[in-house]
């Protein structure tokens, strides 16, 4: 069965959509997800489904639109595509905590980086359905513009591969 990890928007996040883990951990295992564990109070939740990645993420979205009152919005990705959003990172050099990953629900548009502002000298890169951005100042001082971003969800690459750890752990 293959194991999935799930990004959720705005959970917990400036004081709206607030969801304790545990309730987001009930949530899945209502639906019939199994081996489903949590990871910090962003909403990250790795659990194991028959479902495609497709049909996870829409179930888990319908159901937390219930619980809302709104759908948040959940990227979906597997164990290795994962591991390929950890090991593909770029900015080696850079902190980790200043690396963030930007979950889109599809691929970013070609003309995305047409209107950037990154007036802090952040530099983005985009491969398929994620943005990588190293915040030089830290993600909370940036001043950044770009759309592209709005219709997802952010993890540094600390939370990235520890969610990595997770999914490995569920296979073996």
């Amino acid at each position: 069965m293959p194991v999935y990890i799930a990004l959720i928007r705005s959970i917990n996040v400036g004081g709206t959509g607030a969801l304790p883990m545990a309730e987001l951990k009930a949530i899945c295992d209502a639906l019939g997800f199994e081996d489903a564990k949590t990871y910090i109070q962003s909403g990250n939740v790795v659990f194991r489904s028959a479902d495609s990645e497709k049909t996870a993420g829409e179930r888990l979205d319908a159901a937390l639109g219930e619980k809302l009152g709104k759908r948040p919005g959940v990227m979906i990705r597997s164990r290795r595509e994962m591991e390929a959003i950890a090991g593909n990172a770029p900015f080696p050099d850079a902190k980790p905590s200043f690396v963030l990953v930007h979950f889109l629900p599809e691929a970013a548009p070609k003309d995305a980086f047409d209107k950037i502002s990154a007036p802090d000298g952040e530099e983005a890169v985009f491969s398929g359905r994620e943005i990588y951005v190293h915040y030089p100042i830290g993600s909370g001082k940036s001043k950044l513009k770009l759309s592209a971003l709005k219709a997802g969800t952010s993890r540094n690459i600390n939370t990235v591969r520890k969610l990595v750890e997770m999914a490995a752990a569920l296979e073996s």
